[in-house]
């Protein structure tokens, strides 16, 4: 199995109730999760390439859809490409919505957001082995387009679904190549042209309980395999762009040079600082720069930076002090400075009655004996775009090295299986009771 994949017994696959072995909520999470895993797989660095609408993103809606057939399931893509495996009416209303998203970032590791759509499809496995009756319709999601990989918007299916991306600035993306959105999503079999708010949808929509792999070690501190979202920190991508004077790496005295590189370079220590100073968070992790030669000095180095704080006020302060000495450092070494703001998202406080019902629901099902605990994060999801329209919240899985982005993200089977457990008891006592 790929770096990041739980580790089971060879050969695990779905038993049905009723064989001569005992049925876990894990195993048919198992069976589903080796057969996603594969998907977008880069064989040399041993993480996920799932751009959205690739033909690794088209591979997952196709792995999607069968999931949602093979149980019966009601599926359909919205008018943003966003997808969803129907149980019950879709147009009765008061519907409780669980899932996530595949799509990943460069590299990225296994779980962020395929755990949350593969635990969907196995709770329900799980209910019914229970055999509980819904009273209310559910539904299975997958957000097209969550980490923003490839057009440099993160949310772009759910932001188009509650109305907070105009179609015209969603039709104006591009990709590193010059491929616009529109364009992407045509290649990829969808039609671009009815993007755009879908508030019939959403209005329909009683509740939506997102699982996702811890992108932290809060969880494996305290010791418990699952816990509950109180609040995403409010956050946002800038770019800096830093425009100086192309010239010869090898004739050109350092006197005579107006080097962009020296003025990033100066901003990416002064983020740190001041991320230190503030509490908050502050990364500088991708760059582009041009005319990308070895031997030149570049006229353009365009960085963006990836800014995060508990509050309000402190990442506004750590962006203008970043900001402030970024321009001071420009205008020493007679470099131009642009800083626009890409996206921005605010504090997003979990509805306190739908995430004090999960700690009802949930309160003495765990093996430690303790409430489940609640915590902050600070990376974006879609529940955060979706809560300013329907009641959202969200459980997150134990990552027991805190590591995410990256390969080494990972969770354990007996964690997983945990994760499955709980969201299974979140549907049954939101969508069953």
């Amino acid at each position: 199995m790929p770096s990041g994949t739980p580790k089971g017994p060879p050969g695990a696959s779905a038993t049905s109730p009723g064989t001569s072995r005992q049925w876990r909520a894990g195993d048919s999470f198992l069976s589903m999760w080796r057969e996603l895993a594969p998907v977008g797989l880069h064989p040399d660095s041993g993480g996920y390439r799932r751009y959205a609408w690739s033909a690794a993103d088209v591979d997952c809606r196709a792995w999607f859809r069968a999931q949602a057939e093979a149980r019966g399931l009601t599926h359909e893509s919205d008018r943003n490409g966003n997808q969803w495996a129907w149980l019950g009416d879709p147009l009765a209303g008061n519907a409780v919505v669980t899932g996530s998203h595949l799509d990943s970032v460069p590299d990225g590791g296994a779980f962020d957001g395929p755990l949350g759509v593969v635990s969907s499809f196995a709770a329900l496995d799980e209910l019914h082995r229970r055999g509980v009756e819904f009273t209310r319709p559910l539904a299975i999601t997958n957000f097209g387009d969550e980490e923003g990989a490839r057009f440099g918007l993160a949310c772009v299916g759910s932001r188009l679904a509650a109305g907070q991306l105009a179609v015209a600035d969603a039709r104006r993306l591009r990709d590193a190549d010059g491929v616009t959105l529109p364009a992407a999503m045509e290649r990829a079999g969808y039609d671009p042209g009815t993007i755009g708010p879908d508030p019939q949808r959403l209005a329909r929509i009683g509740a939506f309980v997102e699982l996702h792999v811890e992108q932290g070690r809060a969880l494996d501190l305290t010791g418990d395999p699952v816990g509950i979202a109180s609040a995403i920190w409010p956050h946002g991508r800038w770019r800096f762009d830093f425009r100086g004077e192309a010239n010869h790496a090898g004739t050109t005295r350092l006197a005579d040079r107006r080097d962009p590189m020296l003025t990033y370079a100066e901003t990416v220590l002064a983020a740190r600082r001041e991320a230190e100073l503030t509490g908050a968070l502050a990364t500088f992790g991708k760059i582009a720069v041009e005319p990308n030669g070895v031997n030149a000095i570049p006229s353009l180095v365009r960085g963006w930076l990836d800014s995060r704080a508990a509050d309000q006020a402190t990442l506004d302060a750590v962006v203008t002090g970043i900001e402030r000495a970024a321009r001071e450092y420009a205008e020493r070494a007679g470099i131009d400075l642009d800083v626009v703001r890409e996206s921005f998202t605010p504090v997003v406080e979990f509805e306190h009655a739908l995430r004090d019902e999960l700690g009802r629901i949930l309160e003495g099902t765990g093996d430690t004996g303790r409430p489940v605990p609640v915590l902050g994060t600070g990376a974006g999801h879609d529940a955060g775009i979706l809560s300013a329209s329907v009641p959202t919240a969200m459980l997150f899985v134990r990552n027991p090295t805190g590591i995410s982005h990256s390969p080494a993200e990972h969770a354990a089977e007996d964690d997983c299986t945990a994760g499955i457990e709980a969201l299974a008891d979140v549907l049954e006592g939101l969508a069953c009771s």
